[in-house]
């Protein structure tokens, strides 16, 4: 069974087997806490049994005036936990939150071009979200 819930400051010293992979991008710890502390409603962590991270998504309402849009700053799963259209879920969250809190037009990320399975998830889950 996974639990999404928010984030919270002790899952700073539980998620570092999630952030071990070379496809993730790892920050400081105050760059997290900005995040947790700005952008609680952006940032959420799915949970397993034994309450092991399975991985995690932290975000931002950027904008001014009524031009407001979401973006991902960090999405990642764990090696063990991907295939399970987990990313697509956080992704969805994350979605409904900017649309719902903020009345966000769109969400944007950035993502490497070398990480070919992130593209091709984002492209899917683009599609579906546009439908």
């Amino acid at each position: 069974m996974t639990t999404i819930r928010r984030f919270c400051c002790n899952d700073l010293l539980r998620f570092a087997s999630v952030n071990l992979d070379h496809l993730t991008e790892t920050f400081n710890m105050s760059f997290y806490m900005t995040y947790l502390a700005r952008w609680p409603d952006y940032f959420h962590v799915a949970e397993g049994p034994g309450n092991r991270i399975m991985g995690y998504i932290m975000g931002k309402v950027e904008g001014q005036g009524e031009s407001w849009h979401g973006h991902v700053t960090a999405v990642t799963v764990a090696p063990e936990y991907r295939r399970q259209q987990l990313a697509k879920k956080l992704m969805n969250l994350l979605e409904d939150i900017s649309d719902n809190m903020d009345k966000a037009y769109f969400v944007d990320l950035f993502v490497r071009a070398s990480n070919t399975p992130a593209i091709k998830m984002y492209e899917k889950w683009s599609r579906v979200a546009d439908l």
